[in-house]
């Protein structure tokens, strides 16, 4: 593709060399760079790409994007305001607009963003339609799996497996849409049918600072929605109605308390799944919580706005399985259940535990979890709160630690535990040694959450990331009981 097509959208303040020229490939990653590349030097995002451009130019890179001022080489230089957004809007122009031939259906918010892309995902798929997703657990093309690094993956790759999934005839497109992939421009270009609003809690202050700066960038999703869009918000939020304020998309409200568009309220509820009343039709479903029937419900809005009639997603939803290490129980001797669940935040963990709480109110609630290292510590006496409040015992333990000391970490969780919590609560650094004693030591027919990791099968302590399966470790356990 000609580099002065690639570049139309850009903004270039100053080019030095010819447009003209041919563009083998797009990259912000100088280790992918081949002959003929055009490499955007992204500024801003931890490492500056600036001082990446001599390696991108040694292999064989063509032109250089970046802000400021660019190196002078024997190919094109081009300066641009915004490295972040030039290197989105690069990558759309590249890969040939692909968002615009799906239907891209894009969910942001705290909790529930993987859950419910996964179960769309799987809902288009069970009716015969090709479909994509890019989720925080893998990114498919069609039924080809890929694994993935981050929620909202950067732009170059959203577009090269957006436009895989267009070449694999997928028609639809289910994706996670961060708040740090918004701020950041990742989803600058895409053209999106539906924008969901979940829900919004204590999340990602390590990046944003503020909670009003984390709000904003979740509003600014919405804000980017077209005319023809539909825009879907969950009304028992508190931020559902600010989230779609100035958007341009037709507004869908879903709730499980109040009047709007679509409702859903819970008749029945087991380890086995729940019986739920969707705007006045009964339908079983396998998944479990008051957190799944909002998501649910949201999948069901998304439903309707794509097409398909009411019936026949009703139907579809039924056959829904829960997403990996969404509240995926396993069940073992003794009448022991054991939760694996992505819980990570002061607002997802109370959500799960009351869950837990309201199937087997009479049974025993155990409660395993720690605190990423090198992340947002506002959140983690909140979570100890959470726990000491709502779980029987609690096992404080690691969870990826990084480069803190995970005896730091569980002491900034304790701060946030009264007396009567401290006096329930263990603490064992060793993630596989707090498993093993909160299961060897529970009582008959008692439920254990082992929350923060869900899908996760690794963890990392200091710079080593070592393989940390969950289902493996709690089925072993299994076995000697």
């Amino acid at each position: 593709m000609i580099l002065r097509q690639i570049i139309e959208d850009c903004g270039a303040t100053c080019v030095r060399g010819s447009l003209d020229i041919g563009i083998s490939s797009v990259c912000n990653d100088s280790r992918k760079v081949t002959e003929g590349s055009l490499f955007v030097a992204v500024s801003g995002c931890g490492n500056d790409g600036r001082a990446y451009i001599p390696q991108a130019i040694q292999a064989g890179a063509a032109a250089v994007m970046c802000e400021g001022e660019c190196p002078e080489f024997g190919g094109t230089a081009i300066s641009v305001p915004d490295s972040r957004l030039a290197v989105a809007l690069a990558a759309d122009r590249f890969f040939g607009h692909p968002s615009g031939k799906l239907r891209l259906v894009g969910i942001t918010g705290t909790n529930g963003k993987t859950t419910t892309v996964t179960l769309l995902y799987d809902l288009f798929r069970s009716l015969g339609y090709e479909c994509g997703l890019l989720s925080t657990i893998a990114n498919y093309v069609g039924s080809r799996r890929i694994e993935t690094a981050n929620t909202t993956s950067d732009p170059v790759t959203i577009n090269s497996l957006m436009s895989e999934m267009v070449d694999a005839g997928c028609e639809y497109c289910f994706m996670e849409v961060s708040s740090i992939g918004v701020d950041q421009m990742r989803t600058a270009g895409l053209e999106f049918s539906v924008g969901i609003f979940s829900n919004l809690t204590h999340d990602h202050l390590d990046y944003h600072k503020t909670f009003a700066a984390y709000l904003r960038c979740k509003q600014r999703f919405f804000d980017s929605l077209p005319a023809g869009a539909y825009a879907i918000t969950n009304a028992d939020d508190r931020n559902g109605s600010i989230m779609v304020q100035n958007t341009r998309a037709k507004v869908v409200t879903y709730s499980c308390r109040r009047a709007a568009d679509h409702n859903c309220r819970i008749l029945e509820e087991s380890f086995e799944g729940m019986l739920l009343n969707i705007d006045g039709q009964e339908v079983w479903t396998r998944l479990v919580g008051a957190h799944n029937a909002y998501n649910l419900l949201a999948i069901y809005c998304t439903a309707l706005c794509l097409g398909l009639d009411a019936r026949q997603a009703l139907v579809s939803i039924s056959a829904l399985r829960p997403a990996e290490g969404r509240l995926e129980t396993l069940a073992g001797p003794r009448g022991l259940n054991v939760v694996i669940d992505y819980a990570h935040t002061p607002d997802a963990l109370e959500n799960t535990l009351r869950t837990l709480r309201d199937i087997a109110p009479e049974k025993t609630l155990i409660c395993v979890f720690g605190c990423g290292g090198d992340r947002d510590k506002t959140k983690r006496p909140e979570m100890g709160e959470v726990a000491g409040r709502l779980a029987d015992r609690v096992f404080l333990t690691s969870d990826n630690s990084r480069s803190e000391d995970t005896s730091d970490i569980i002491a900034d969780i304790r701060a946030g535990m009264d007396a009567g919590a401290l006096a329930r609560t263990i603490s064992i650094a060793d993630r596989k040694e707090a498993i093993r004693a909160a299961i060897t030591t529970a009582p008959e027919g008692a439920t254990v959450l082992l929350a923060g990791k869900g899908h996760e099968k690794y963890q990392i302590l200091g710079t080593v990331k070592s393989r940390f399966d969950e289902r493996e470790i709690v089925e072993e356990l299994f076995t000697t009981l």
